[in-house]
Formats: structure tokens, C-alpha cells, sequence
């Protein structure tokens, strides 16, 4: 059965040529890829899930304390099936937490990035959850650096278009599903089949089943081995690489048997760009194979909003 490869990123310094090479045929064709070898500490993700599944433990109403009522969900605690998949008439089976880039309050985007919430109740929520924050933060980074040398451009093309990102890590929360008809989209689905708004999502701790991704009319498992991350592409950079780079569906959905009543966590990094820039396809992707897709200019903090009106967070 064809599956998403799995490349060791520590490749980028010591055989750069070939593994961009094999990265963006991965993207090419799959929209993911698993990425190892990246030094984050297994201490730090295992002290991160810890601390989020403390807070998931706790009574709904102490949750509800941290539910910014308008917010969005930009930051702070969202409550079961509140978000839901575009298109899709089911909300998701799960409850999450938003951590956000931590930035100065005189920033020109501190309008747009409230400050974070941080639950007092879990000790070493913020320490864990903001050190897991950067950590992926600067991976996402190295592999956007490979991702720009694929397509044309110089290694450090997106490094200035997402110092100061919109970038969420978001651990998650699915309760063990009871009624076997309760998924969104029907039986044994916990997230309903979805794209990616941002550049690039990376998530940590994928060996739990339940990830699939949709490729060519097939869905594919994909868990992880060792300290691989999930990296895949999000809209943003679908449009910015003027679907060079394609964001492909994928879904979350239950394992069958007693594997079903257990809950299930997960937490991705969604990497965004700075909210002023402009998601034009870039030239380099433009080709008579390939004409340009997009003739509308949207900056990153239009598309966002626009597509949070969609999974009807706002």
C-alpha cells in the first residue's frame, strides 16, 4: 500500500540537494510527510500532553472559565463540538486549547493576536505548552527554508513572512465516542474530512491511530514511529505555491474495536504567516503546466477570518 514517506530533516545540512528533492516529491504528491531526526526533546512532548490532559480532566464549568465568549477561539479553551469541518452539517467530537505566539502589546498586530490565557489550575501548562510552542516554531521554519529551495526560491523566503506569525499550537481533546452514529459525516469520524487553513501544520505525537489522508481517491493511515512529526501543507501555502504544493483532506476517525472507547489526544502546530502578507502565487510556480489560479490579492489575515466564518468559529 503506498504511504507517506518518512525523511530525517537532519538530511537539509548534510545532503541538502537530495532531500529537498525527495521533501518536495513527498509534497507533490502526498501534501504530507513525516519528519525526523529534528532534535525536539521527547521530555518536552511528553511533559506538554501531560499537562493538556490535566487540563482536559478537569470539571467542564473550571474549562468554561477559560471560554473567551466572541473570541473566535484565538485563544483559550473551545468546548466540544463547536467547530466543524467546511461544508460538513456535523461538529467535530472534540474540545481543545489555543496557545498563541507570545508578542509585545505595542505590537501593530497585537490587535489581532490577543495575549494568551494560561489555566492556574495546571502548573506546567504554560512552561510545557510554550516550550512546545517554540520548539515546532523553529522546525516549522527549517522545513520551510527546504520548501522554498523546491520551488525556486532563496533558502530564507519565508523567514521575514512568518517571524511574527498568527501560529497556534492547539492540543486536543476526543472523548471516547459511545454512539457509534455521533461522528460528523456519519459512524467512527471524530474530525470531519478537512484542508489546512495555514503554511504548514506539524503535529507532534501522531503514533495514536486515527489520522487518515486522502490521496488519489484513497484514504491512508498514517501513525508514526520513533520522534517523527506529521508535517503537512495547509491552504496558504497551496495558494502561495499556486497548488504546486497541494493541501490535501485528511480526517480523524475512530479505530475500531475496544480502541474505540478509549479518548484520544493530539497536538498540531498550525504555522501561519504574518497577518499583512499577500498570498499572490508566486511567479516561480506560475508556468504554462501551471497557470496562475488566483488574480484576487487577500492578506493572510483576510483569508484567515474568512475561512474561520467557514468552520464556524466565528
Amino acid at each position: 500500500m503506498r504511504q507517506v514517506p518518512t525523511l530525517d530533516i537532519r538530511r537539509y545540512d548534510t545532503d541538502r540537494q537530495a532531500f529537498v528533492a525527495e521533501l518536495g516529491a513527498a509534497y507533490r504528491e502526498f501534501g504530507f510527510c513525516c519528519i525526523s531526526g529534528h532534535g525536539i526533546a521527547a521530555e518536552l512532548v511528553d511533559g506538554a500532553y501531560a499537562a493538556f490532559q490535566r487540563f482536559f480532566a478537569l470539571p467542564t464549568a473550571t474549562k468554561m472559565r477559560y471560554h473567551v465568549a466572541g473570541g473566535g477561539g484565538a485563544r483559550g479553551y473551545t468546548p466540544f463540538k463547536v467547530e466543524t469541518a467546511k461544508d460538513s452539517q456535523y461538529p467535530d467530537l472534540k474540545e481543545f486549547w489555543h496557545i498563541g505566539r507570545e508578542i509585545a502589546r505595542d505590537s501593530a498586530f497585537a490587535e489581532l493576536m490577543p495575549a494568551n490565557l494560561w489555566p492556574t489550575e495546571v502548573p506546567d501548562f504554560r512552561r510545557c505548552g510554550y516550550g512546545l510552542y517554540q520548539a515546532l516554531d523553529l522546525l516549522g521554519t527549517r522545513v520551510l527554508r527546504a520548501l522554498a529551495l523546491h520551488i525556486g526560491q532563496p533558502e530564507s523566503f519565508f523567514d521575514d513572512k512568518t517571524d511574527v506569525g498568527n501560529s497556534i499550537l492547539r492540543p486536543i481533546h476526543y472523548p471516547p465516542i459511545v454512539d457509534e452514529g455521533d461522528g460528523p459525516g456519519g459512524p467512527h469520524v471524530r474530525a470531519g474530512a478537512h484542508e489546512d487553513i495555514n503554511l504548514i501544520t506539524l503535529l507532534v505525537g501522531a503514533s495514536a491511530e486515527g489520522l487518515e489522508v486522502l490521496s488519489k481517491g484513497e484514504w491512508l493511515p498514517i501513525t508514526t514511529a520513533g520522534d517523527a512529526i506529521v508535517v503537512n501543507i495547509g491552504d496558504m501555502l497551496q495558494r502561495l505555491s499556486n497548488h504546486v504544493y497541494p493541501s490535501t483532506t485528511h480526517r480523524v476517525v475512530n479505530p475500531p474495536g475496544e480502541r474505540a472507547r478509549r479518548p484520544r489526544y493530539s497536538i498540531p502546530f498550525f504555522l501561519h504567516p504574518n497577518p499583512d502578507v499577500v498570498l499572490d502565487p508566486l511567479p516561480s510556480c506560475v508556468t504554462a503546466d501551471n497557470p496562475r489560479r488566483y488574480d484576487s490579492p487577500i492578506t493572510a489575515h483576510e483569508y484567515l477570518l474568512q475561512r474561520l466564518r467557514e468552520i464556524k468559529l466565528i
